[in-house]
């Protein structure tokens, strides 16, 4: 036990960034534990590693995997010696035994977005199967708790009550921060994929920008409301919405009528909130067919919605959304702002190149002298590219806006 215990006081004053607990281990602590050595066969470390990774889903030889920033560990059941290759045939490293019942780990440090597939052999037979994807970032502080800052209240309701879209559901989470005033007109911003980007856990943390911003009056009081796309009769909250293809990356004015007819009055009545009529003070926001389906809101409806925020944005066919780059040309210009965000790393598949597609976009923009910006990243295809970037979009939206 001696060694454990030297080992875990030597992590809590190291660098890691999480402190280790005796009953647990993470991949950056179980690297510790394999450059050092001493601890491999501590029937305690042995515990934590079958903790970290599912002991049963070991046995079942599910894939063990886990990542931390940028480390990645595996881990197998098996008494034959394992190594963990890439599927292009070349070795990452020979697994290292822990114990005498077939637990087998390694742990290796990649460069930031990397994604490859990889397979752990056995006896030269593959055993089991996976993909790392590694896209690693730091929060700035206004995407953090900070002290001091006033917190906005979060509502929910359901909405199925729909005409534009019938025989579908959603949750819509009203974001109202504490300096709104009843009575008074606040500025409106929008949300597509609304629960998972408001949530102050999740990756986006938009409710908590919103409050560090808004105190520090670098975007003005705004009520923020986050929409989720449909689900169909028979599907339950959680499920994969099946509307929701249909609802945003779909062309036309439905997906605007939606909010202007339905969402927005019921919002309105039900918390006695009021919006500011002028469209400078209204924006909208979402990611991959959510960044199409707010461009096209504000494209079909410029005197409501002025600004737009939109990442990894789905300019592509699926639903026709590859022609926005040729109609941004041949359209006289519309009085919209608009904030794109993709990385290189986005997709390449059969409905089109993203980056492409948004390179289109930003040449087309530029082209009709619109007033926009594009931030270019490494991020992959999601929202973990746009998270960090956030209070910084929004400053640039509402620059105008107090």
């Amino acid at each position: 036990m001696r060694p454990l215990f030297f080992l875990l006081l030597t992590l809590a004053s190291s660098s890691l960034a999480q402190e280790i607990k005796p009953e647990e281990i993470s991949p950056l602590a179980l690297q510790k534990v394999l450059q050092d050595g001493q601890s491999i066969s501590d029937p305690m470390v042995q515990k934590q590693v079958l903790k970290l990774f599912g002991k049963q889903n070991l046995i079942k030889g599910k894939p063990g995997v886990k990542v931390e920033g940028t480390t990645v560990a595996w881990a197998i059941m098996d008494m034959s010696p394992a190594r963990v290759m890439r599927s292009d045939g070349t070795e990452i490293g020979a697994m290292t035994a822990m114990g005498n019942e077939g637990l087998q780990v390694l742990v290796e440090s990649f460069p930031n977005f990397t994604e490859f597939d990889y397979q752990i052999f056995t006896d030269a037979m593959p055993k089991v199967a996976g993909k790392v994807h590694l896209e690693n970032y730091s929060y700035p502080p206004d995407s953090e708790v900070q002290k001091g800052v006033p917190t906005g209240r979060l509502e929910r309701f359901e909405w199925s009550q729909s005409k534009v879209f019938p025989e579908t559901s959603r949750q819509v989470t009203v974001y109202i921060p504490q300096q709104y005033q009843k009575g008074s007109e606040a500025c409106l911003m929008v949300w597509q994929d609304g629960s998972r980007h408001v949530d102050p856990t999740g990756s986006m943390r938009a409710s908590t920008v919103f409050d560090n911003l808004i105190h520090q009056k670098q975007m003005p009081v705004t009520i923020g409301v986050f929409v989720d796309p449909g689900r169909k009769a028979g599907q339950k909250p959680g499920d994969k919405p099946a509307n929701r293809s249909l609802e945003y990356d779909g062309l036309g004015d439905a997906y605007v009528r939606f909010l202007l007819e339905e969402i927005l009055p019921a919002v309105q009545e039900r918390y006695e909130v009021k919006f500011k009529p002028d469209p400078k003070a209204w924006a909208i926001a979402g990611g991959s067919s959510g960044g199409i389906c707010a461009f096209t809101a504000a494209w079909e409806r410029p005197d409501k919605f002025h600004k737009v925020l939109s990442w990894v944005g789905t300019f592509v066919d699926i639903r026709g959304g590859n022609v926005y780059p040729y109609l941004l040309r041949i359209t006289e210009p519309k009085p919209l702002r608009v904030y794109l965000l993709d990385g290189v790393n986005d997709l390449d598949n059969k409905f089109g190149n993203w980056p492409l597609a948004n390179r289109m976009m930003e040449a087309s923009l530029k082209f009709m002298h619109y007033d926009y910006q594009m931030k270019w990243t490494e991020c992959f295809h999601g929202s973990r590219g746009m998270a960090p970037e956030l209070p910084e979009a929004l400053r640039w939206l509402w620059r105008d806006v107090r």
